[in-house]
C-alpha cells in the first residue's frame, strides 16, 4: 500500500487549567486564553461538527477554559469517541431546519460555533451539489437557529481556498477571493452570508480562514475516513501501513521543487476560535504560521521525529497545485491578540505522531 504524500490544496494538548496566570511575564496570549472566562465570562457555546478533527480539539479546549458545550455532529466523517465526555452531545443533521433550530433552542447558546462541512476540493468538482447543500443550505439553518434563539456571536471555520490562486504569497485578509472549486466557492458564499446576517441582524461574527492544520493534543487527533491530508499520509508508513509515500510534483519554482505550504498546530487553531468569542471581535481573518514548508520538508521532518526512513516515489504534477501558499496572520495576531505556540514543524509533527502511536487506527 502506498501512502500518498499531497502537498495540501486549501486549507500536545495545553495543559488543563491548575492555577490562574500568575507571572507577568508569561506571554498574553496564553494568560488570555487559560483565563478566557475571567475576561468576558463563562459561555455556553453550541459546536457544530465537534466530533471531527478540528473540532474534538476547540471543544475540548473550551472545556479547559471552563466555557460550557454542546456538540452538534451527523457522525458522518466525525467520531462519537473523539466527542469530550464532560460536553451535551446530539446526533442531528444540519439539513433538518426543524431539528436544528429546536437543538439550538434547548441549549441556548450565547455563541456558536461551526465546524460542520464537506471539505474534499476533489470532491466538490465531482459532486458540486453535495458541497452546496451541505455548506450553503445546510449552514443557512443554522443562521436562521442563530438569529431566532438569540446568540450573540457566531465563528466560522472558513478556508483558505475562498483565495483560489494568491496574487502574492504571504496572502493577506484583503487579497481577491475568486476560488477554482465548489469547497472554496460554498465557503465563501457563507461568508458573504455572515456579512448579510450582520448587517441585517446584528448577528457578530468571527470568520477563519485556515490553512494546513495538523498535528493532535494528547486526547485527540487526526483521523479522516478519506484521509488526503500530508502529514497523517506521510506517518503511515512509520506506523506499518504504507511501504512508501508519492510526491506530485518535484519542479515547482521553489526552493526543492515540491510545494511549499503553512502548516498550523490544531491546538493553536483552537485557541484562535475562543479568543474570537470576546465581545466586539469581528471580521475575517487568516490562521496560519506565515512559515511554508515544501513536501520533502515535511517528509524529512516525518523521518526524524518517527527514526524511520521514508521511502518516496516521485510523480508528475497534479493540475491546479500552486507552488506556494503562506498565510500573512498579523490581523489575528494585532486584533485578536493571538499568537501559535506550536510553529515549528517538528512540534507540530511529534504531537501528530505522539497521537497516532496511540491510536494506529485512529478512533475506530
Amino acid at each position: 500500500m502506498r501512502a500518498f504524500a499531497f502537498p495540501e490544496r486549501t486549507h500536545e494538548e495545553h495543559p488543563r487549567i491548575r492555577k490562574p496566570c500568575e507571572d507577568i511575564t508569561l506571554e498574553f496570549w496564553h494568560c488570555l486564553l487559560f483565563a478566557a472566562p475571567v475576561f468576558f465570562g463563562s459561555m455556553n457555546v453550541f459546536v457544530t461538527g465537534g466530533a471531527g478533527y478540528i473540532g474534538s480539539v476547540c471543544v475540548e479546549e473550551l472545556l479547559n477554559s471552563g466555557h460550557k458545550v454542546t456538540v452538534f455532529d451527523n457522525l458522518t466523517e466525525g467520531h462519537r469517541s473523539a466527542v469530550d465526555s464532560r460536553t451535551t452531545f446530539i446526533q442531528g443533521e444540519l439539513s433538518d431546519e426543524a431539528g436544528i433550530k429546536r437543538a439550538v433552542r434547548e441549549a441556548k447558546p450565547e455563541a456558536i460555533i461551526h465546524f460542520a462541512a464537506n471539505a474534499l476540493v476533489g470532491e466538490s468538482m465531482t459532486n458540486p451539489g453535495k458541497y452546496f447543500r451541505n455548506n450553503v443550505a445546510s449552514g443557512l439553518n443554522l443562521l436562521e437557529a442563530a438569529v431566532e434563539n438569540g446568540a450573540k456571536k457566531f465563528v466560522f471555520s472558513s478556508t483558505c481556498a475562498t483565495y483560489g490562486p494568491p496574487d502574492r504569497v504571504p496572502m493577506t485578509e484583503d487579497l481577491p477571493q475568486r476560488p477554482i472549486n465548489p469547497y472554496g466557492e460554498s465557503k465563501l458564499m457563507f461568508e458573504k452570508m455572515l456579512l448579510w446576517y450582520q448587517q441585517i441582524y446584528k448577528l457578530e461574527f468571527v470568520a477563519f480562514r485556515y490553512f494546513n492544520a495538523a498535528g493532535a493534543s494528547e486526547q485527540f487527533g487526526e483521523h479522516h475516513r478519506i484521509e488526503t491530508h500530508l502529514i497523517p499520509n506521510v506517518l503511515k508508513v512509520p506506523l506499518g501501513q504504507a511501504t512508501q509515500c508519492e510526491i506530485y510534483g518535484t519542479d515547482y519554482p521553489t526552493p526543492d521543487g515540491t510545494c511549499i505550504r503553512d502548516y498550523i498546530h490544531v491546538v493553536d487553531l483552537s485557541a484562535a476560535h475562543i479568543l474570537a468569542l470576546a465581545p466586539g471581535k469581528q471580521g475575517f481573518f487568516n490562521l496560519g504560521n506565515g512559515d511554508g514548508y515544501s513536501v520533502r520538508e515535511v517528509i524529512k521532518t516525518c523521518e526524524a521525529v518517527t527514526g524511520t526512513k521514508i521511502p518516496v516515489i516521485e510523480q508528475p504534477r497534479r493540475p491546479g497545485d500552486p507552488p506556494k501558499l503562506v498565510a500573512a496572520a498579523d490581523k489575528a495576531k494585532n486584533e485578536l491578540g493571538w499568537k501559535p505556540k506550536f510553529p515549528k514543524l517538528q512540534q507540530i509533527v511529534e504531537t501528530a505522531w505522539n497521537w497516532h502511536k496511540k491510536h494506529p487506527k485512529g478512533y475506530a
